[in-house]
């Protein structure tokens, strides 16, 4: 990649004033370690991270019983380190199964093997804990949905309903290692779910509400899931999305579900049961099963005693770069990571209302959950479109809520973006607004907000500054959060104490020991481009992937001795600011030099028409690898390098669709790439798309891309959130 990247010479954009560090969390946590300064605690966190650890759990007062005695043992090696250990005096049971199936363990499947750690059921520090005093009155559930109907639950509410299911599955015979499926929309009831999940003591395995039956099943074969959870249906952009017929069809393919439970939330004065769940001997309505619970013996409403380290989520990633990955977290990882990084990041703290728009199915819903309520605050879910019925959708919820963090996705802010620069008498006439030019963001109160919050996918400038300048009118920190579901959080993460450049991350995360590589494993000094590596174990490392030691290492750790891979180009400019640039595994080498193409995409988004680009490599006989570039315009009047079959789609042309058509815009876009990267680095080709192939959790998939593109197997597409746009790709390549 170019020594000289666009990133880095960006100014500072926001500074904290003396109020925002005397209040923030972080703040507190350093005088509770004693340091003066960001450095000094930085410093701290990764030459003694095991105490370091220790202080993060003495900060969000986890208790374990029994405790623990050694907190970390890194006998079988880094790549496997056991946290939160015991002696034998008093070991915690778990499975030898799912011993194996974690980590390097030989047991016996059909026996069970005391383990020496700690215990710890994460949900006791979700709820239990917060039964006390004014806490369990305060709201820690708040939803709203598309069609602006809002439900408000306490610390009290959630805790008594996750004991009712509990409760309930324990009763009909589910237990301790037994895995379900989630497949439901961000709803009350799908926190409700993960939660009793956690407090019986099995494992939950969370799917993206849209997912086809084929991603469906193929998870819950994988985890071998006794059960799942759907729901009838549930609204997008007005329209009914019908996940029960999904649900079913891919229950009906997984040999191990023994019961399909359906959360009604179609329910309404007017609702009649549906007879699909009628006519299916395996399925059951939800409060049917709630019903179950009155039927249950005292001692079966508990929180089963598990160890720190047994199962508690398998989160399988989107598949960019592949087959999925099951990444397998415990109760002591995935929770713990989640929140720490949400206090010290993103400044959450007791009854903090935090916003994260997301689904289960992605990291960040788990992160959510988890991150929240361990830390006293309140989840504030917007279930619907961001956009519908009117571009001000986002903001309304924000205002009528009093969010005070809204975490969002670079690829949603720029679909904001563009909606609110939308002609003038597209804005509707409302009380508060008595100008039709008032922009979306503008027509509510945002007083409440505190911080953006953004992952998912590099930035790029353009719309970065859009939302700080327009939406947080230059007040409010964006705090970038880079990392993974491997991670269970952030390996970057901005926080409220240091200053921030656009589209970087301040510094890593604490405790994190994180570095940037050359090719033959040498850190690289500032301004050059490396693989982003971890240096040391941290409390949210995954314990594996589900069954597959083999591919987690060599996914990893087999690149250099004892070193995590994480498979993200990074750079650190001279101040210290750090940037991602995109997967290392989509870095182009074009005519000898190595170029990213977050630093093309981020020139051709930066035209006033373009609203969203991904650039990829194709063999070339001069080059050896050129640019291809797709792009996806704010309207199909300019089409670049598009078929003429959609030309006629888009715009209502008349071309053939066996020729292509040009435009003056491929030219201007080639010209503003060569402008900064040279003519050398220039894209060969530029093609108009209707949409990029993206995983629901916005990250672009240029491995589809380019299979597509090229006439190959494109390979895994159930992440996908709209597997037609592989079609335009396609055609593309005929096009070529």
């Amino acid at each position: 990649m170019n020594d000289q990247n666009l990133l880095e010479d960006q100014p500072i954009a926001w500074t904290p004033t003396p109020d925002v560090i005397e209040r923030a969390r972080l703040t507190e946590f350093m005088r509770q370690v004693g340091v003066a300064t960001w450095d000094e605690l930085y410093a701290f966190s990764i030459n003694d991270v095991e105490k370091f650890t220790e202080e993060v759990i003495k900060f969000l007062d986890i208790k374990f019983d029994p405790p623990y005695e050694k907190l970390l043992d890194t006998s079988d090696g880094v790549e496997f380190p056991k946290w939160f250990g015991r002696g034998a005096d008093n070991p915690v049971r778990m499975s030898a199964k799912h011993e194996n199936d974690l980590g390097p363990g030989t047991a016996d499947a059909d026996k069970s093997v005391r383990t020496p750690f700690a215990g710890l059921n994460i949900t006791e520090m979700c709820l239990d804990r917060w039964q006390a005093d004014e806490m369990k009155h305060q709201p820690a559930v708040i939803w709203e949905g598309e069609d602006g109907e809002t439900e408000e639950y306490s610390y009290e509410d959630l805790f008594g309903e996750v004991e009712e299911l509990s409760a309930a599955l324990r009763h009909i015979g589910f237990g301790k290692g037994d895995a379900f499926g989630i497949h439901l929309p961000m709803v009350f009831e799908t926190v409700v779910i993960l939660l009793a999940i956690n407090r019986i003591g099995a494992i939950a395995t969370p799917v993206f509400s849209g997912y086809g039956v084929e991603a469906i099943a193929s998870r819950m074969n994988a985890v071998k899931a006794k059960a799942l959870f759907t729901c009838e249906g549930f609204q997008r952009r007005g329209k009914i999305f019908d996940s029960l017929s999904v649900a079913l069809e891919a229950a009906a393919q997984c040999p191990t579900i023994e019961k399909i439970f359906v959360v009604e939330r179609m329910a309404g004065d007017d609702w009649t049961p549906d007879e699909r769940v009628l006519e299916n001997e395996n399925a059951a309505f939800y409060h049917e099963l709630i019903d179950v619970a009155y039927e249950a013996d005292d001692e079966e409403w508990f929180a089963e005693p598990t160890s720190a380290e047994d199962p508690l989520i398998i989160l399988y990633t989107s598949g960019t770069t592949g087959k999925p990955k099951g990444i397998a977290h415990t109760h002591a990882s995935f929770p713990i990571k989640a929140a720490q990084d949400m206090a010290f990041g993103t400044d959450v703290g007791k009854g903090t209302r935090i916003s994260w728009y997301t689904d289960i199915g992605w990291m960040m819903g788990p992160w959510l959950i988890y991150g929240a309520l361990v830390n006293g605050a309140t989840i504030c879910i917007y279930d619907g479109a961001p956009d519908y019925p009117t571009p001000d959708r986002m903001w309304e919820f924000c205002a009528r809520h009093k969010v005070e963090v809204l975490g969002i996705s670079p690829t949603l802010i720029r679909s904001l973006a563009n909606s609110s620069e939308k002609p003038a008498d597209s804005f509707q006439l409302t009380a508060d607004s008595c100008s039709l030019n008032v922009p979306p963001y503008e027509k509510h109160d945002l007083s409440s907000l505190r911080l953006f919050a953004s992952t998912g996918e590099p930035w790029n400038p353009a719309p970065w500054w859009w939302l700080f300048e327009k939406v947080g009118n230059s007040k409010l920190p964006i705090i970038n959060y880079s990392g993974g579901t491997e991670i269970s959080g952030g390996i970057l993460m901005g926080n409220p104490l240091l200053p921030i450049k656009p589209c970087s991350f301040p510094a890593p995360c604490p405790g994190m020991d994180v570095d940037i590589f050359d090719e033959d494993g040498n850190p690289v000094e500032a301004g050059k481009v490396g693989e982003l590596v971890i240096k040391q174990p941290w409390i949210g490392m995954a314990r594996g992937f589900w069954q597959e030691k083999e591919r987690y290492l060599d996914t990893y750790w087999r690149r250099f001795k004892n070193i995590w891979v994480h498979g993200d180009f990074a750079m650190r400019d001279e101040d210290g600011h750090w940037f991602i640039l995109g997967r290392s595994d989509d870095t182009l080498k074009v005519a000898g030099k190595r170029v990213g193409p977050a630093e093309v995409e981020s020139l051709l988004v930066a035209h006033p028409l373009v609203i969203e680009a991904a650039v990829i490599g194709v063999p070339d006989d001069v080059k050896g690898t050129a640019m291809v570039a797709f792009c996806v315009l704010r309207s199909a009047d300019t089409p670049v390098r598009m078929s003429a079959k959609h030309e006629n789609d888009l715009a209502g042309g008349t071309g053939d669709a066996d020729r292509s058509v040009r435009s003056p815009l491929e030219a201007e876009l080639k010209a503003l790439v060569a402008k900064d990267m040279g003519k050398p680095l220039t894209p060969s080709k530029i093609h108009c798309v209707s949409a990029l192939p993206k995983t629901r959790n916005a990250k672009v998939m240029r491995r589809v891309i380019r299979s597509a593109y090229l006439g190959e197997d494109p390979g895994d597409l159930s992440a996908l959130e709209d597997p037609r746009s592989v079609e335009d790709i396609a055609i593309a390549g005929n096009v070529a």
